[in-house]
């Protein structure tokens, strides 16, 4: 049997998972090329894998229909938007994930960027290493009106985080958990509704085909002046062209973004004092990617019937 590890620095802050695929005695192929893989890179590492260790490489058509041994796609992570699903389903290829280690690193990393931007913490930063002993008023997190779009288990734990805080917190999802939320003290309201009155829009949202979230021009246009936006999700789910137009003009008072529709990003964002912006780290913890490879390497071993 051969496991090959896509992930680029596998094992680099816990030995655990190493350990693990030794123990075992499987056949294991590690990618040495210190970078995220393109799909020709895939297959050609992963040529007569059974399984595969992945991160957000893509494993679309081109990389399915050329590894005709692969039988399951373990994900270090919980976004599976980079695995074509149904192709996947249609080869009998299981695809697993680690979706509750995510939770905690995710949701810090939205609230961080939250208030970086009520204080102006990174603009603060940039103009004191300008030799610029310059001071910008900022605004209190507490009495705030936060709306979280999507309320699965990161946006849920956002939310609580927020209110603990003493925001105010608003909620849509396409299926509310409204137990939860009347348990919380959460409002669910329709996602016009949020666009329309929240101070601070936090992302929570996955990539699906059909009623995906889309903050474009007309849901820019809807906000209200000067909020701000925090997107620890997907790229894909803002039209940054609009969102820039926003920013610029003070429509939007400030974005603070870890994920871009093209990685790695170096566009017109970066001009602008009022974003924060973060290479997709919203994971990188030392201890949130130890434990996500732990998890994904017994994901695939107990699929292989190799851990009980």
């Amino acid at each position: 049997m051969k496991i090959f590890v896509a992930l680029q620095s596998f094992g680099e802050y816990d030995a655990t998972p190493l350990k693990l695929l030794d123990k075992v005695g499987v056949e294991v192929i590690y990618n040495k090329l210190g970078h995220r893989l393109n799909q020709d890179e895939i297959i050609e590492l992963g040529k007569d894998s059974d399984g595969v260790v992945a991160g957000v490489e893509p494993y679309d058509a081109k990389v399915l229909n050329n590894m005709s041994s692969l039988k399951c796609i373990s994900r270090c992570g919980v976004g599976m938007d980079n695995v074509d699903l149904e192709l996947a389903k249609a080869k009998g290829i299981a695809v697993l994930n680690t979706p509750d280690v995510v939770v905690q690193p995710v949701a810090e990393m939205s609230v961080a960027m939250i208030f970086d931007l009520l204080r102006k913490l990174t603009l603060h930063t940039a103009s004191l290493k300008r030799g610029k002993w310059e001071k910008y008023s900022g605004h209190l997190l507490a009495g705030r009106r936060v709306g979280i779009v999507g309320l699965g288990k990161i946006g849920k734990r956002v939310a609580q985080m927020l209110q603990a805080l003493g925001a105010e917190v608003w909620g849509a999802d396409l299926y509310p958990d409204c137990a939860w939320a009347k348990k919380e003290g959460i409002k669910i309201i329709e996602l016009p509704e949020v666009l329309k009155s929240a101070d601070i829009l936090s992302i929570h949202v996955s990539v699906v085909k059909h009623d995906s979230f889309f903050l474009g021009l007309d849901q820019i246009s809807a906000m209200k002046k000067g909020a701000l936006v925090i997107n620890t999700s997907r790229g894909q789910v803002i039209d940054e062209e609009a969102l820039y137009a926003a920013l610029k003009s003070g429509k939007l008072a400030g974005a603070g973004l870890d994920v871009f529709s093209q990685e790695p990003y170096n566009g017109p964002l970066c001009e602008l004092d009022n974003v924060v912006l973060t290479p997709h780290i919203s994971t990188l913890t030392e201890e949130s990617r130890s434990e996500m490879e732990k998890e994904a390497v017994e994901n695939i071993l107990r699929f292989f019937g190799l851990l009980k």
